[in-house]
C-alpha cells in the first residue's frame, strides 16, 4: 500500500476513533467507509481492512443495525487476522445471537471467549457471557 494512502486512511480511521469516544456512532461509520474506499483492491488482502471494517461492524452493532452488522463482520474474518480476532468474533457472535441464531451464536461467542477470556465480555451486556455459559463450561 502507498504510504500516502495509508497515511490518508489512518487520519480517516483516527477521525471515526474520536468520533466513537464521543458516542457518535453514525458519524464515525460515514469516517470509517471514507477510509474504506482508499483501501487498494483487492480490499480482503490488506490488514487495513480488517481493522477498518472490525470498526464499522462495531458501530452497527452499537447502533443496533443488526442487519448492516453481520456481512461487514463476516467480511472482516475473511481479511489478514480477522479469523483470529476474538473482538470480531465477539460482535458477530452477540448479532447472531440477537438474530436468534443461538448455535452459530455459541459458536463465535467461543471462540471469542477462548481467544480474549472473560475480560472481553466486561464491557458488554452480561446476559451474552450468561448465554455462552448455557453452552459451554467456562
Amino acid at each position: 500500500m502507498d504510504d500516502a494512502v495509508y497515511e490518508r486512511l489512518s487520519r480517516l480511521c483516527e477521525a471515526g476513533n474520536a468520533l466513537v469516544a464521543e458516542k457518535r456512532f453514525d458519524a464515525a461509520v460515514t469516517r470509517f467507509n471514507d477510509a474504506w474506499e482508499w483501501v487498494p483492491e483487492p480490499k480482503k488482502d490488506w490488514e487495513a481492512s480488517t481493522w477498518i471494517l472490525t470498526a464499522i461492524g462495531d458501530c452497527y452493532f452499537r447502533l443496533r443495525d443488526l442487519k448492516s452488522a453481520r456481512p461487514v463482520l463476516e467480511y472482516a474474518l475473511r481479511c489478514p487476522g480477522g479469523s483470529g480476532n476474538a473482538f470480531i468474533r465477539l460482535r458477530l457472535g452477540q448479532v447472531l445471537l440477537e438474530a436468534g441464531e443461538h448455535d452459530a451464536a455459541a459458536d463465535e461467542l467461543m471462540r471469542a471467549y477462548k481467544g480474549g477470556g472473560a475480560d472481553l465480555f466486561a464491557e458488554d451486556d452480561p446476559k451474552y457471557l450468561t448465554f455462552l455459559a448455557t453452552r459451554a463450561q467456562l
